[in-house]
Order: structure tokens, then C-alpha cells, then sequence
């Protein structure tokens, strides 16, 4: 169970290239639905911008 300070379902940036994956968007390029976290992406699931792993992905703040 996740700490009421962690962002578990929150947004996370690839540290490579920049681009956003949104939970609430999923990714239309590897075919995630809407509403999936970043925690449940399978393990094959790579920036579909640059091909970086899911490792260089960092949380991003909600203001």
C-alpha cells in the first residue's frame, strides 16, 4: 500500500527525451488503455518517442 505522499498513479518524464506519460492518457502507441499507472505498463512498455526503458522515467510534480 502506497504512503498518502506518494504519487503512485501520478505522471512520470523520460529523463532522455522528455515526453510525458499521462495515466490518464495511456500511450496510443503501445496500445494502453486510459487510466493505466505507470506501475502497470508491462514490462516490455519503452518511451515511444526515444526507446528508453521504463528505468529512465522519474516522477513528475503536479502543481
Amino acid at each position: 500500500m502506497a504512503a498518502a505522499g506518494d504519487r503512485v498513479a501520478g505522471r512520470r518524464e523520460c529523463r532522455i527525451c522528455w515526453y510525458v506519460y499521462d495515466p490518464a492518457a495511456g500511450d496510443p502507441v503501445w496500445q494502453v488503455e486510459p487510466g493505466t499507472p505507470f506501475e502497470a505498463l508491462p514490462p516490455h512498455w519503452s518511451c515511444p518517442n526515444c526507446s528508453a526503458e521504463q528505468s529512465q522515467f522519474l516522477a513528475v510534480e503536479d502543481d
